[in-house]
This record gives structure tokens, sequence and C-alpha cells, in this order.
């Protein structure tokens, strides 16, 4: 059961998200005086739709987008243009004609390509901005609401003996071990360490940072507060040598003063302010995940079809989202985390589709954002020079070749990055 009602909340969450992002278009459009005659969660076939007034507002079969068709997205033939020649010319004239019969009689003024350069920014940013602001709203719930993952100065487990070379995950304490200082000191699960060495400690981090700079071989004291009392005990750190894991992913051995108490991890919420540094640096992150995508994609499908592992940090269509959220639904922990780790993935996405979006290549909407920043340029370097008649609308429809490309290798990346989430999921440990 926890595994569906993981899924479909992540499901929910990409819906509401492309439903927003579309919003995010569609309402200051409407306010500019854009006709808008169609609102669509999903592609391909319609499965619901209700006209209210002039939008039709609908839902179709594929989640894996939607889109605002706004009327007059480019201007159409100029008075007596001559058509273009050749396959290229043709897919502009097509796409010409196409946008010039979207528009009726008497509703010119209404068509988007008319809108100032101000208005189009406005328009077209908002759909990926209205991402950022859902990924700055979840990443405030998980990391102030939830709370972030904390080790805590309270004790969840007491060692009992101090590890040793011939010790092995069956056999922790082999004969010979001596007893864990924390075990003779009378330390117990529960207890909430106060002070060690006469340091006052508030968290795990200030404890361990006491523990090694009170060294070795010395009883110190140590209060602990146990069924709401303080009890004063005397513990005697000793040194272990322990195995550590290096970088490289290696096995390498530490010696440091040991105690024997491992900390109890509590929900911790952050400061508000942490908020936009962290979905800061989800961005950052993000657009160099973009900048080195055709090298990602590659790696993922390499990895996905010649048995290797693939990476934690390897890029998921929708389908590799999903299989997260089944591990996350699956995960052994609490319900709590569970929920925390499925809004951080919603959270991610968000980001990525904030971040995908301001790509400067049609059909993306950087690339219409690209195209107003020339129309606005053009427009403002005839004022400098002082001309009476200001260039027109972008000749969007110059750039639609682009546009196809670039939607069959959206579509072909989308379907190779499916396949290896299918075949070699990313797993969430």
């Amino acid at each position: 059961m926890s595994v569906v009602v993981g899924i479909a909340v992540v499901l929910v969450g990409i819906v509401v998200s492309i439903a927003l992002h579309e919003l995010g278009h569609m309402v200051p459009a409407k306010a500019f005086g854009v006709r808008v005659s169609q609102y669509m969660i999903g592609f391909g076939p319609t499965l619901w739709s209700r006209r209210r007034g002039e939008t039709e507002y609908g839902v179709k079969a594929i989640p894996l987008g939607g889109f605002v068709r706004m009327v007059g997205m480019m201007p159409g033939p100029r008075p007596g243009q001559k058509p273009a020649r050749g396959f290229v010319g043709q897919v502009i004239d097509d796409a010409r004609r196409a946008s010039a019969e979207e528009i009726r009689p008497g509703e010119e003024h209404r068509a988007f390509y008319h809108l100032s350069t101000p208005k189009k920014l406005v328009v077209m940013l908002g759909g990926p901005v209205m991402n950022l602001v859902l990924a700055v709203v979840i990443a405030a719930v998980v990391m102030v609401g939830i709370g972030q993952q904390t080790p805590t100065a309270t004790v969840e487990a007491v060692s009992a003996c101090v590890p040793t070379a011939t010790a092995t995950e069956a056999e922790p304490c082999p004969a010979g071990a001596a007893e864990a200082p924390a075990a003779a000191a009378g330390l117990q699960p529960g207890d909430r360490i106060v002070s060690y060495d006469g340091v006052a400690v508030s968290s795990w981090d200030e404890l361990t940072t006491a523990i090694a700079d009170g060294g070795t071989g010395a009883a110190v004291p140590v209060v602990v507060e146990r069924d709401g009392a303080r009890q004063e005990l005397q513990v005697t750190p000793v040194d272990a040598t322990r195995a550590v894991t290096t970088a490289d992913g290696g096995t390498d051995t530490v010696t440091s003063a040991f105690l024997g108490v491992s900390p109890r991890f509590e929900h911790v919420p952050a400061p508000l302010t942490e908020v936009p540094l962290a979905v800061g640096e989800m961005v950052g992150a993000t657009a160099s995940g973009v900048v080195t995508l055709p090298a990602k994609v590659a790696e993922a499908v390499g990895q996905a079809f010649s048995g290797e592992e693939r990476s934690q940090d390897s890029v998921m269509s929708v389908v590799g989202v999903g299989r997260a959220a089944v591990d996350v639904a699956g995960a052994d922990s609490s319900v709590l985390s569970r929920v925390q780790m499925l809004l951080s993935l919603l959270a991610s996405l968000n980001v990525a589709l904030f971040v995908f979006n301001l790509i400067p290549l049609l059909p993306l909407d950087g690339g219409h954002v690209v195209n107003a920043l020339y129309e606005g340029g053009r427009r403002t370097v005839a004022r400098v020079r002082g001309a009476r008649v200001l260039p027109g609308p972008a000749d969007v429809a110059r750039m639609m070749p682009v546009a196809y490309v670039m939607f069959v290798v959206l579509v072909g990346v989308g379907v190779a990055l499916m396949l290896a989430d299918v075949v070699d999921p990313v797993r969430i440990t």
C-alpha cells in the first residue's frame, strides 16, 4: 500500500507541477488580452475537456507535459510575400499560415506577437517561474516544516565493546574485546548528553568535538538527562582503530577517541533563510547538469545497457522518477522520512523544469524569451538611431525548422532515458 501511495503522490505532484507551469503562461497572457484557445495537461488523445468562455480546458492521455495555445504566436505572411522554396521554406510558410488562421477577424490586436517585449517576457517566463516558486514552497515544507534528519546529542544505542580488527558484522564483540567505555559507565539509550568534561553540548557535532579534544585514558564527567532528571557519570574514553570508507570508495583505518555511543536522528527544522540558498544550489547543480546533458545521457544509456550499475547522480526520465518514488515509498524508514524524500524528489523535478525550460531554443520557453529579447533589442537600436518607424515583430517562423529538430531530439532523449530507467533504474538507497 505504501508503494501505491508513493507512486500516487509523485504522479499528482507531476501533474500539479505541469498544471501550474501552464497556468503561469495562461494567466498573464489573458491579462494582457491574448486569446488563449486551449489549456491542456498532457499530450496525445484528449481524455476530458470542457470549454469555459473562449478557452478549452482539458487533460490528455500522456502526462509528460502540457501546453497553452495562445493565438498568434508568430506573425503571418507579409502582404505580397512570395512563397519560400524548398522543404525548409515550406515549413516556415506553413507555420506562418497556421498562426494567421488562428486569429479571428477583428481580433488581430489580440495576437501574441503584438505584445510588447516586457509583456512577452512575463508570459513566457511565467511558466518556469511557477516551477521555481513551487520548488521553493516544497523546499520550505521539507526543510522548515518537517526538518532535516540530524544527529542529536541523544543516545540511540550503546556499543557493547571496543571495536577490534577481528570484529565482524556477525560477531561484533569477539572473545577478549574490552567493554565499551559508555557501557561501563552506565550510559543508556535515550540519555540526552548535556555536558562532557565540563563542556556543555547541545548537538552531536559538539559532543564529538568535545570527545576528540578531551583525549583518552582518564575518567571525565558526563552529565546526562534521563527520565527528566540529570545524572553525572564517569566515563573513560579509549583509543580505538576503526575502518572508514575513503573518498575513492576504498577502505582505510583511523585511530581516535572512542566512547561507544551512536546518536539518535531527529527532524530538526532549518532556518527559513536557508531555503533560498538550498534551492539556489539545486538550480546551480541542475544548470551544470544541463550543460553536460549529452554526456550525461550517453553515460546513463551506456551504464544501463552494459551491465554497469547506474550512478546515483545519473539523469532520469519521468519513469525514473516514478521508480525512485517506489524505492522511497518502500524504504525501511519512518513515514515522515519517506514523505520528506518524496517531497524532495518533487522539489528537484520542479527545479529541473525551471532550468530546462530556459534553454534558449524553440520550442522551449527559453527560445521564445530569446526571440522577444532580439525583437526588443532591434527596437531599442532603432529608437536610439532616431528611426520614425520601429521594426515589427520578429519573424519567429524562421526558427521553426530548429524547433522541429529540437523536438525530435527531445523525444529521442526522452525515449532513451525511459528505456534506461526500465532496464537499469537509479536505486535510491
